[in-house]
């Protein structure tokens, strides 16, 4: 009679496994079984350091899988040293062993005692399945009740202390080199007409520096992180549960994400609030009234375009597009006319800018263009472009930031996997067992706090690299543009217009008052070197004589 044969598959979750779990303990016992039963071992197949919550990423598994299907070996049996080995995902231990029994194949637990070629086994086999799923589900639930009891009694849940506060003996206190900040953050935003990304400016603008936390490595402020500071009642002496949720990715058996929560419970800390609650609310009001963007329904294709780049001759912030919409006396709608205007009245210092002239945009507009006009029709100027043209960006910095984010994430989220598999296989009989369990369990909840604000750090750099590429032309694109410059201008749409002088130019300066002979541009500064009339350099100076015809170039180093 022909012997059977049979493959031996381990795992370990962990590279050091120990209790016997060990891949070589595993191997060992595994063989000597199947010297017992007079099995021939055709293959053996071992995954060290993953997980059984899935077959995904276990690639020896899923080749041992592929070569029963192929009939490679023909072999009559799977031999594992517990299920656990085999997988700890119900649907997929019952879907992996049935894909075995239809080429004849079954699975002996050896430790469990269970051959499913037998009724019994196999039902065993859906059991113990099932259970151990429902254990680990339980788990979860407990650590979460247990992190919601400790919000009830205003306690910090683990994880990283936000900013503005440090952890001192697991408890929260206001860090004075932090708290600073998000005072100003708060009376900025609620005292005056500032928004997030202009009180982001105005902290940049003012010198304030952001401490690095964590994997962070920018030292400057971003709307993202006011909008986050201005919606956490953590500072305000609250303790938010809630605010995110882990929920399974649709259309994948094992994936999850975290998703953020219009309700949640806030409760009273024990911690000493940084700002007042009544500060709080006022901001959450005005976050609800400016949070959401109103989308035009008069000219819809107008675009103001220097916007930002055109800038106040009085505390030079950004000039913005506004509109002044005559009507008939019956009410009926007549004409729009576009104006730049400055709407930053507390800039610097909590002085006022006082500057409340409006520009009109057709004026301004047509100047900056006919500038452009006569610098690229330069016979050199082509040449000269073609050598020097850099976009200057921070996006390689940033995409390092996203690159290290991401792998930070990674390393929790299998460091969460671990610690969930050495929970599962706690020894209820252990007499230490209670005190493993509250540990592994504090872990598990600072690891989600730290995965869950490594998502946020990683959703502002995302939000910085969009905003780059939204805002800047290739260069291709702009080589392009320049040297046809003089004939396809006037046939971009609005939308056009805007993104190339946005990307060709860095900042526009004006007189607070037009010149006698009307002249009101007083210098452009180009995101790269340019050359006209001999001279080379970034920013152009037109002359108050003639405004095209004689300029001054200030020479600067490219960048």
């Amino acid at each position: 009679m022909k012997n059977k044969s049979c493959y031996i598959y381990t795992r370990v979750s962990t590279s050091m496994q120990v209790d016997g779990f060990s891949l070589e303990a595993q191997k060992e016992k595994l063989r000597k079984y199947a010297e017992f039963q007079e099995f021939i071992i055709a293959g053996e197949y071992s995954d060290e350091g993953k997980s059984g919550k899935s077959i995904e990423g276990r690639l020896e598994f899923q080749q041992m899988l592929s070569d029963i299907s192929s009939g490679k070996d023909s072999v009559d049996y799977v031999l594992v040293f517990k299920l656990s080995r085999f997988g700890r995902n119900a649907a997929d231990v019952l879907n992996s062993l049935q894909q075995m029994q239809d080429y004849g194949v079954n699975l002996i637990c050896v430790e469990d005692g269970i051959d499913s070629s037998k009724d019994s086994g196999e039902l065993m086999i859906s059991v113990l399945s099932a259970v151990a799923e429902i254990e680990r589900e339980n788990i979860l639930v407990q650590t979460m009740e247990g992190r919601k009891q400790k919000a009830r009694e205003g306690k910090w849940n683990g994880g990283f202390a936000p900013y503005g506060y440090k952890l001192v003996d697991g408890e929260l206190k206001v860090a004075e080199d932090e708290a600073e900040v998000i005072r100003v953050i708060y009376d900025k935003f609620i005292h005056t007409t500032m928004g997030a990304n202009t009180v982001a400016k105005y902290l940049n603008q003012q010198g304030f520096v952001k401490k690095k936390r964590q994997n962070g490595t920018l030292d400057t402020f971003t709307a993202h992180f006011v909008k986050l500071v201005l919606d956490n009642p953590i500072y305000c002496g609250k303790i938010a549960y809630g605010r995110r949720k882990t929920e399974k990715m649709k259309g994948s058996r094992s994936q999850s994400h975290v998703v953020k929560q219009d309700d949640y419970m806030v409760y009273d800390g024990i911690h000493q609030g940084i700002i007042d609650e009544k500060d709080w609310l006022l901001a959450q009001d005005k976050r609800k009234k400016t949070g959401i963007k109103n989308e035009k329904i008069y000219s819809v294709e107008h675009q103001h375009l220097l916007s930002g780049i055109l800038r106040c001759p009085e505390c030079g912030a950004g000039l913005y597009g506004s509109v002044n919409r005559k009507r008939k006396k019956d009410g009926s709608f007549y004409r729009d006319y576009w104006y730049y205007a400055c709407k930053h009245r507390m800039e610097y210092d909590g002085h006022k800018c006082t500057y409340r002239k409006q520009i009109q945009q057709d004026i301004i507009n047509d100047a900056v263009v006919e500038v452009i006009r006569h610098i690229v029709k330069n016979s050199r100027f082509d040449k000269s472009i073609k050598e020097k043209l850099e976009v200057s960006t921070d996006l390689e910095i940033y995409k390092t930031e996203e690159n290290s984010i991401n792998t930070h994430i990674k390393q929790l989220n299998a460091a969460k996997k671990r610690l969930g598999i050495q929970i599962d296989q706690l020894d209820y009989s252990d007499k230490h067992y209670e005190e493993k369990y509250s540990d592994m369990q504090n872990r598990m909840n600072s690891l989600y706090d730290e995965i869950a604000e490594a998502q946020e750090s990683l959703e502002t750099v995302q939000m910085q690299i969009q905003g780059i590429h939204e805002q800047q032309i290739s260069q291709e694109r702009i080589f392009e543009f320049l040297e046809l410059f003089d004939i396809i201008y006037d046939k971009f749409t609005e939308i056009e217009k805007k993104e190339f002088l946005q990307s060709f130019i860095k900042r526009i300066e004006i007189y607070p008052q037009p010149l006698e002979n009307g002249q009101i541009l007083k210098s452009i500064q180009f995101r790269f070197p340019i050359y006209y009339r001999g001279n080379e350099g970034n920013t152009f100076f037109p002359n108050s004589e003639n405004t095209v015809e004689t300029v001054v170039l200030l020479t600067r180093k490219p960048f």
